[in-house]
């Protein structure tokens, strides 16, 4: 059963995000407003992976919801940038590890009865330290931490980013580590 769109009409623009509100049919005849998130950009991350070493990861406050937790290196896919491109920079900027040759692990929507943010997860088995990290707000530490670690870790509340999440969960499902 598909929803009807009739019209949208933006409600707030920034160079980041557009809400706007979208006339859609329901598959029932009955008509809604509905709030939609869109996004100007998608994001990329990669799970840095080297088994002698573990899972690089960064732990960092979100103000957005006043949280800590491991996350793996990820942000904002810039304009002509490919989301490859994007996890491979924003890996080395924030945590100054330069990532080998990446995998593509998936691509999803994380809030998909929302937004139309898409997410791109990418995997790399080796990394070379290039030095410290170029953006030094973006994490309190970084750290590799232990594959039989990350369990422990994601039951104790520490990771909360839905990126992380996925894409650690993703690994785990497919017997990557």
């Amino acid at each position: 059963m598909k929803w009807t769109i009739h019209g949208e009409r933006p409600v707030y623009e920034s160079p980041w995000v557009r809400l706007s509100l979208v006339d859609v049919e329901l598959p029932s005849g009955h008509r809604i407003d509905h709030h939609v998130v869109r996004s100007t950009a998608g994001a990329a991350g990669t799970v840095v992976h080297v088994p002698a070493s573990g899972v690089l990861l960064l732990w960092r406050h979100r103000f957005i919801t006043d949280s800590w937790g491991w996350e793996v290196p990820a942000g904002r896919v810039d304009a002509g940038e490919s989301p490859e491109q994007a996890a491979r920079r924003e890996c080395l900027e924030e945590s100054g590890w330069e990532p080998g040759p990446l995998q593509v692990l998936t691509s999803y929507f994380p809030t998909n009865g929302q937004s139309d943010q898409e997410f791109h997860l990418f995997l790399a088995d080796s990394a070379h330290y290039r030095g410290q990290p170029a953006d030094p707000d973006e994490a309190d530490r970084i750290e590799w931490l232990p594959v039989s670690r990350l369990r422990s870790e994601m039951a104790a509340g520490h990771i909360k980013d839905g990126l992380t999440l996925t894409a650690l969960t993703w690994c785990l499902a497919q017997a990557i580590f």
